[in-house]
C-alpha cells in the first residue's frame, strides 16, 4: 500500500492525503483514478509507472481509459 501511496505522490503529484484516499479505492474496488489528462500526457504516465513498479519488482497495474465525452 505504501508503494502505491508513493507512486500517486511522484507522478501524479498528489498530496499523502489524496493519495492515501486513491490508495483505499483502489484497494477496495480494485480501480481508482489518479487524473484525468490529454492522451499523450496519460500514455507517458502509465508507460513511466509500470516501468517504475516493474523495476521495482511490484505487480502494480496502471491503464488509460478514455473518456466517453
Amino acid at each position: 500500500m505504501e508503494f502505491v501511496v508513493q507512486i500517486l505522490q511522484m507522478f501524479f503529484s498528489l498530496d499523502r492525503e489524496a493519495a492515501t484516499r486513491v490508495m483505499l479505492k483502489v484497494h477496495t474496488e480494485g480501480r481508482g483514478v489518479c487524473g484525468v489528462y490529454p492522451r499523450d500526457i496519460a500514455a507517458t504516465k502509465v508507460e513511466r509507472v509500470t516501468g517504475y513498479a516493474r523495476q521495482h519488482q511490484h505487480p502494480l497495474q496502471c491503464v488509460m481509459e478514455e473518456n466517453g465525452t
